[in-house]
């Protein structure tokens, strides 16, 4: 799947909530998507990610951006309001999401 194909709830929750912390970040979730073969399995795996970011979290600091480096503690509080977010959509049965019409 790609980007294009996520509802704007869990568009605005993961890609806006990123591009608003570090571009660096947003091209992670970005890649992840065509990896995804839907939203709910996107959303998932997306928990993922931050957990796993979240147990290792200079070395995803390396692994992630590029220049302007932000803090530990402030790609704490990005990934914590990430989660926030997914689990807010997670909520949103699928058929009440609304998508954009190409």
């Amino acid at each position: 799947m790609d980007t294009d194909d996520l509802s704007i709830e869990a568009y605005n929750a993961v890609i806006i909530t990123a591009e608003k912390f570090h571009h660096d970040l947003t091209l992670r979730f970005g890649v992840l998507s065509s990896s995804c073969e839907n939203e709910n399995e996107y959303l998932d795996t997306s928990l993922d990610m931050i957990a796993y970011w979240e147990e290792n979290i200079h070395s995803a600091i390396e692994d992630i951006f590029f220049d302007d480096i932000p803090s530990g503690n402030m790609f704490k509080t990005v990934l914590h309001k990430l989660k926030k977010e997914i689990e807010r959509v997670k909520k949103i049965p699928q058929d009440k999401r609304t998508y954009k019409e190409y």
